[in-house]
């Protein structure tokens, strides 16, 4: 069952969630085939597993959270690794659907519907908080970060993927697609109001100074880089190209210091 919350949202809390309750169905439609192919359990947006990357490691036995679920494709499959996953989303309509797979799935955990920048779970609850896209894109990092910090034990893992700043930057606000040429300030990046949805982004030297604010340590970036015959229901040819010169989606792998 999923739990709701009931602090009032700000405003761009609010626009995202509608925005994703409204897009929900779509969304499925167009990407849960290419989520089911991978198993659930690969990054970014041409699903490169986790088998080839090993961001989380030994999941078995161990507390996730999972930061903006979506569907739970990813928990579904923690799930049946023997973890004990947590999917948090803002959308009640993808828990919605993360509920209808979690039935067809066989498994059973905890889905909370509420923000990741006011989570309503205890402190040090965690031994991962993660996310694929998710949060870390949709949810104001000087919020998020400092959550996952409170959430996760000493020793923690704080693992995301999301937008690359170099895409970000590269990407017209009034595009469709990312180009060739830089679009957007570097400098000042935060809040990225798009259409009806707003992101967030930073530059890489505000990532760190924020991590460090909060007691993480820096362990990796893993910048993604399709294969020659990566395929995606996410990016169109133009766009995987574009992925194969210069780095479209990054994992940041924090570790909270003890």
């Amino acid at each position: 069952m999923a739990r709701d919350t009931g602090p009032g949202l700000s405003e761009h809390e609010a626009r995202n969630r509608a925005m994703w309750d409204g897009y929900s169905d779509e969304y499925q439609a167009k990407h849960g085939d290419t989520l089911a192919a991978s198993g659930g359990y690969a990054w970014g947006t041409t699903q490169i597993p986790e088998s080839e990357l090993r961001v989380l490691g030994d999941v078995a036995g161990r507390t996730i959270l999972e930061f903006g679920c979506g569907a739970a494709q990813w928990s579904i499959a923690l799930a049946g690794l023997g973890a004990l996953p947590v999917g948090l989303d803002l959308s009640g309509r993808q828990l919605q659907h993360a509920r209808r797979l979690m039935t067809a799935a066989g498994v059973d955990f905890p889905l909370v519907h509420a923000s990741a920048e006011a989570v309503p779970l205890a402190d040090a609850s965690f031994d991962v908080v993660f996310c694929d896209h998710g949060a870390m894109t949709f949810a104001d990092p000087y919020r998020t970060v400092p959550e996952a910090a409170r959430l996760l034990r000493p020793g923690g893992l704080f693992a995301f993927s999301h937008h690359s700043p170099i895409e970000t930057i590269c990407w017209p606000l009034d595009a469709d697609e990312v180009g060739e040429q830089l679009a957007l300030d570097y400098f000042g990046m935060h809040r990225i109001d798009v259409d009806d949805e707003v992101c967030f982004q930073l530059p890489y030297g505000d990532w760190i100074r924020l991590f460090r604010a909060n007691r993480f340590v820096v362990e990796d970036l893993i910048e993604l880089q399709p294969g020659p015959n990566a395929a995606s229901s996410y990016r169109s040819a133009s766009a995987l190209s574009w992925a194969r010169r210069w780095p479209a989606e990054e994992i940041w792998l924090l570790r909270r210091e003890r």
